[in-house]
């Protein structure tokens, strides 16, 4: 059992992240329901992507999905894994270096973030330049805020928007990817459960089948007008642009909007349909957040850091979850314990950290056998024989439960580079749950699962670590990808 690592896969996962999820209690984030789970990056053929959508079948466009023209993106589902995803298909002219769309598409699908519609694929072929990303069932913001059916979208939805928004984009900042190309309502997008999430596709550097912002320069930002440059100031500019557009009801020109809010008329900017859900004081705060995003002078707008502690004091209605505010029917998926699960599947659904680590420990290498024989002629070598008593040192306190010293040997046989163990992985993997670090550990049971695939423990451990990052729909997924894996082998 080597190690392999595929063109696309966990090369590219961000193995350092931060949980950038806030707490439940803060933003009313539910959990139970249903949403697709987030692959690694990976590249798609041609044919994949076609049948995925039906032969990009006109019924499968998706007319508002984070994109407006030449561009098409199409809803499509995976068979395998029955995921649902959004396929953007470039016009022919798009993209010509074929080395450059490859850079950008894995650059991009470095990022893994609840508040991102992920990018989770590409496709280079001939002509065609597709990019493959999470499906977001529920529409955009500009659907919602703009044109409702039924009644205007709730105030205290409005500021979850502008929060999971400023959220998403200091994520991608903190990550080296502050530009984003046309930042507008189009590019907002509503999971399964109804949480807003920024769509991936305009984090991609501008390619030749358009330009930075709309041809609208109402909504511009000035410096980009005499530049022609996106910067970091000027997605702030346009974030205070949806500010306007959440706080109205309609699209304002900013100019317009500011001239309102020098004359003291910055109530004449609030949609009337709010009438009772927010204070004079609230909306007011909103107001002067919003005009200093759109300062003239790029160095005078507040970061998104600054942004994000803004819009957190003024969240409302905290423990109601998105999908009730935005008046749509939650769809449930069925519950672990539903799933044919082996005790070490059923000790994950449950976090139960005790569990997982007696099971661990009566595991043991068996799944390593074929490792150890493989590098056992080495064995007389004095790096591999340093590199084995890491990972007995490692074994001894994980036994005693040293969790800290576990993590020390385990790191230390990893370094070491001799050997491979996804045992060791998946233990070093608990021990991070231990200590409150589920991205290190979903890092570790990633990488577990990269070097042995077939592995239902590498799948489990990676769905303890998304419960406790709060992805509880992901981690239900990846706990049905642990139990298709051990039946597959009780029939082999």
């Amino acid at each position: 059992m080597g190690a392999r690592c595929s063109k696309f896969s966990l090369c590219w996962w961000p193995f350092n992240l931060k949980s950038d999820a806030p707490n439940s209690s803060d933003q009313g984030k539910s959990s139970g329901s249903e949403q697709v789970s987030m692959p690694s990056f990976k590249e798609y053929s041609l044919d994949q992507l076609k049948a995925a959508t039906s032969g990009f079948s006109v019924e499968n466009i998706v007319s508002e999905h984070g994109e407006k023209s030449p561009n098409v993106v199409y809803k499509g589902k995976i068979e395998e894994g029955e995921v649902w995803i959004a396929v953007k298909r470039f016009s022919k002219s798009a993209w010509p270096d074929t080395r450059q769309f490859l850079d950008e598409a894995k650059a991009v699908g470095q990022l893994r973030s609840q508040r991102l519609a992920n990018l989770i694929g590409c496709c280079c072929e001939g002509e065609e330049r597709l990019l493959v990303a999470e499906f977001m069932p529920h529409d955009t913001l500009s659907k919602h805020l703009f044109h409702w059916e039924s009644q205007p979208l709730k105030w205290a939805m409005r500021i979850r928007v502008a929060l999971y928004l400023a959220q998403a984009l200091d994520y991608c900042s903190s990550k080296g990817r502050a530009l984003y190309h046309d930042f507008n309502a189009y590019r907002v997008l509503f999971d399964q459960d109804g949480d807003p999430r920024l769509s991936c596709f305009g984090l991609m550097k501008n390619s030749r089948d358009g330009k930075s912002y709309s041809t609208n320069l109402a909504f511009t930002p000035p410096e980009y007008l005499r530049t022609g440059r996106v910067t970091t100031e000027s997605v702030v500019y346009s974030f205070g642009t949806l500010l306007l557009d959440l706080l109205s009801g309609k699209h304002i020109p900013p100019s317009h909007a500011l001239d309102l809010i020098r004359a003291k008329n910055f109530l004449m900017l609030m949609d009337s349909g709010l009438e009772g859900q927010c204070s004079n004081d609230e909306g007011s705060e909103l107001v002067r957040l919003a005009s200093r995003c759109l300062q003239l002078e790029p160095r005078e707008r507040p970061n998104t850091r600054s942004l994000v502690t803004s819009l957190a004091s003024l969240q409302k209605e905290t423990e109601v979850p998105s999908c009730a505010l935005l008046g749509i029917v939650r769809e449930t998926v069925s519950p672990a314990q539903s799933l044919k699960l082996t005790p070490l599947g059923e000790a994950c659904s449950r976090k139960d950290l005790t569990a997982i680590h007696e099971i661990l420990e009566k595991l043991g290498y068996k799944d390593d056998e074929g490792v150890a024989n493989e590098l056992s002629f080495q064995m007389w070598t004095n790096q591999i024989q340093e590199t084995l008593n890491s990972r007995k040192r490692g074994d001894s306190a994980f036994r005693a439960k040293d969790f800290n010293t576990a993590i020390d040997c385990y790191t230390k046989f990893i370094e070491g580079g001799t050997m491979v163990s996804p045992t060791v992985f998946v233990r070093r993997c608990l021990c991070h749950l231990m200590n409150n670090k589920p991205q290190d550990a979903l890092g570790d049971a990633m990488q577990a699962q990269e070097v042995s695939p077939d592995w239902p423990a590498a799948f489990y451990l990676q769905a303890a670590a998304l419960f406790s990052l709060g992805m509880d729909n992901d981690a239900q997924e990846t706990l049905k990808d642990g139990s298709s894996l051990d039946a597959k082998s009780k029939r082999s």
